[in-house]
């Protein structure tokens, strides 16, 4: 349901952006190491089939492909433990989803205009 949220909020604020959800933490490792090019950044939610966000963000930095795209952690935890654990494992940012799908469409517009400021900083 997550996904299907994300998705239609992604294609309502930014339709000519490529949104690639998947399943489970798994799947989306196996697609990251055959992913060329690499995604600009990577949205995990801690609460995965599987794997959770964390062991797919712990496996992430181990690769050396993989360990420099940014990932945002964003999930319905506010569990100040679980903060501390996505920073310590090198997440980028931590983001608690807002409960109402209005809200939720202005933190996927605030994290876009804050994503493309920054990503012309480095051009």
């Amino acid at each position: 349901m997550d996904r299907l949220l994300a998705a239609e909020a992604l294609a309502e604020v930014c339709p000519e952006c490529i949104l690639e959800t998947y399943a489970s933490g798994q799947e989306a490792l196996t697609h990251l190491r055959r992913a060329i090019p690499l995604p600009d950044v990577l949205l995990l939610d801690i609460n995965m089939p599987g794997m959770t966000g964390f062991d797919v963000l712990t496996a992430m930095k181990t690769d050396p492909r993989l360990s420099l795209i940014p990932v945002v952690m964003f999930t319905t935890s506010n569990a100040a433990a679980d903060i501390r654990q996505a920073y310590t494992l090198h997440a980028s940012s931590y983001v608690v989803k807002a409960a109402s799908f209005m809200a939720f469409l202005e933190q996927v517009e605030a994290f876009l205009g804050y994503w493309r400021l920054n990503q012309r900083a480095l051009t």
